[in-house]
């Protein structure tokens, strides 16, 4: 049986994520943010707590929690909530939009994030806390490492392989067999032909014709 859940953060990416919740009746206890939530239309009617220790409250055996912090490439802050709650016993819920499709031969682990229109095929493996946005693809047998963020609109072609923390921005390509090392970046609108090291990044060519 589900569990009631606690919300960690109050931007776009919570209201984005508290709307496929209660999409599909999941009870939600509170909402933890130090900002202002009053002008989310699908969060603003939450109990809303200031501090994330207000979280200690709950009992790690009576709740799970959703880390609705958005990212930003380069930032590890997403990371370092999931894992201080983590430290605390607590257990991330895995988040999967009933408006995604998500092969029954895919696996996904804990606290990953698939959104609205997302497509997920056979063989495929999204790691733990990672966040497959609205309407990216992940064709077969892609394995997508820990803390990624597909961005929406991205697409990543068959065979695809990419370590932790890696950010592919929205609508950029990556070609199949691909491999992305951690931390590796790839911007939003680029299409990737080469394998990409620990912490290297990806641009759009620019052609300018005069």
């Amino acid at each position: 049986m589900s569990k009631p859940l606690i919300i960690i953060g109050g931007g776009g990416h919570a209201s984005v994520l508290v709307a496929i919740l209660k999409k599909q009746h999941r009870d939600i206890l509170a909402i933890i943010s130090p900002d202002d939530i009053s002008g989310r239309a699908s969060i603003a009617d939450l109990p809303h707590l200031c501090d994330d220790e207000e979280i200690v409250r709950f009992a790690t055996e009576d709740v799970e929690l959703v880390n609705a912090i958005g990212v930003v490439p380069g930032s590890s802050l997403r990371r370092k909530v999931s894992e201080y709650f983590l430290s605390k016993g607590y257990r991330f819920a895995t988040v999967i939009s009933e408006d995604a499709t998500v092969s029954d031969f895919a696996v996904i682990h804990n606290g990953a994030q698939i959104l609205t229109r997302a497509i997920i095929q056979p063989g495929v493996i999204i790691g733990s806390h990672s966040i497959i946005n609205t309407a990216a693809v992940i064709e077969h047998d892609c394995c997508i490492g820990s803390y990624n963020f597909i961005a929406p609109g991205a697409t990543l072609c068959g065979d695809v392989l990419t370590r932790d923390n890696v950010f592919i921005g929205a609508g950029a390509t990556i070609i199949p067999g691909i491999h992305l090392d951690k931390s590796a970046f790839v911007a939003a609108g680029a299409v990737l032909v080469n394998s990409l090291g620990a912490g290297e990044k990806c641009y759009p060519v620019k052609t300018i014709i005069k």
